[in-house]
């Protein structure tokens, strides 16, 4: 079979796929059957868990009582709470709300950090009311829906350039206190965890400095990212999709007490596109060129759905 990893010498995705990939490695990580994906390997920390999802609904459902466990049990503690929140996956926030208002619980404990924002090359990012800006997005699918259980302003922050620098010390200071983080995010395509690329990885010699940055403000993003946003917010127009973005760093994720994660990146029609990226994150191993690599060595889980485990190979016609 003629493959890409035979003709991609001389061809334009040399220069597009950052250097750092061991492609080999990575397709050899989507060459198990589908039953193995939960199959646990030895980086993955003692308390980390795969949970594969049947259905969207179950995706949602079971991702957001999990987030909503968490803000239940550090109330009850009498902890506050650091949350690292992304803008997809979207659809387990209507089940947080849901749940903690079954409960009667609120979230006033809670300390919300958007983990990254679209802007421009300057960190510029566009006000929190425009439609497409991800802090408009957390206002209606979660924080406004909560209401008087909610999360109150002054504790939500946003990857504004003004806002997002200060994230490292905001942080630092809840914990000295005694507060619990909790890392909610998704997979990109190119395996970024928030908007952390793969490609930043050649800007640092070890793997100890990639880990210590906790922010950067209008980040380069990969061509990969922005199609799968074109894709997946975007209707398809990726003249809209903005090339840059705001994002926090390893130094803010890879303290995490506990990780939440999702793949939800089903299709229809037996179509998908994240597939890959789930694979390569649970089997690839730790490495500063594929951030979500560092997720299963964190206590947690990470919620995805069936379908993605594939097998991964064409289809027939």
């Amino acid at each position: 079979m003629i493959n890409m990893l035979s003709t991609i010498r001389g061809s334009l995705l040399e220069k597009i796929y950052p250097s750092g990939w061991d492609l080999a490695k990575i397709d050899a990580c989507c060459s198990h059957v589908p039953e193995t994906i939960t199959q646990r390997q030895a980086h993955w920390h003692a308390d980390f868990e795969p949970v594969a999802c049947e259905s969207l609904d179950d995706f949602a459902m079971l991702m957001g009582h999990e987030i909503a466990l968490e803000i239940k049990r550090t109330r009850d503690e009498g902890r506050k709470l650091i949350m690292i929140l992304p803008v997809g996956p979207m659809g387990m926030y209507r089940w947080v709300v849901f749940f903690l208002k079954s409960w009667q619980v609120s979230a006033s404990h809670v300390y919300g950090f958007n983990m990254d924002e679209w802007s421009d090359a300057d960190g510029n990012t566009v006000p929190g009311s425009d439609k497409a800006s991800f802090q408009n997005a957390m206002q209606d699918a979660f924080y406004g829906p909560l209401s008087e259980l909610g999360v109150p302003e002054c504790q939500r922050n946003f990857a504004t350039r003004e806002v997002l620098p200060s994230y490292g010390d905001k942080i630092a200071a809840l914990k000295a206190e005694g507060a619990r983080q909790v890392l909610v995010f998704g997979v990109g395509r190119v395996f970024h965890i928030a908007f952390w690329e793969p490609h930043f990885a050649a800007e640092y010699t070890s793997v100890e400095e990639w880990k210590k940055p906790t922010h950067r403000l209008g980040a380069k993003l990969h061509p990969l990212t922005i199609e799968q946003n074109a894709l997946t917010s975007f209707k398809s127009r990726y003249t809209l999709v903005p090339c840059f973005a705001n994002t926090i760093g390893p130094g803010v994720f890879m303290g995490s007490d506990r990780i939440i994660g999702g793949c939800d990146g089903v299709l229809g029609r037996g179509m998908q596109w994240q597939g890959l990226s789930l694979w390569v994150t649970l089997r690839y191993g730790p490495d500063k060129w594929v951030p979500s690599s560092f997720m299963p060595t964190l206590p947690g889980k990470l919620f995805f759905m069936r379908e993605l485990a594939g097998p991964l190979v064409p289809d027939a016609n």
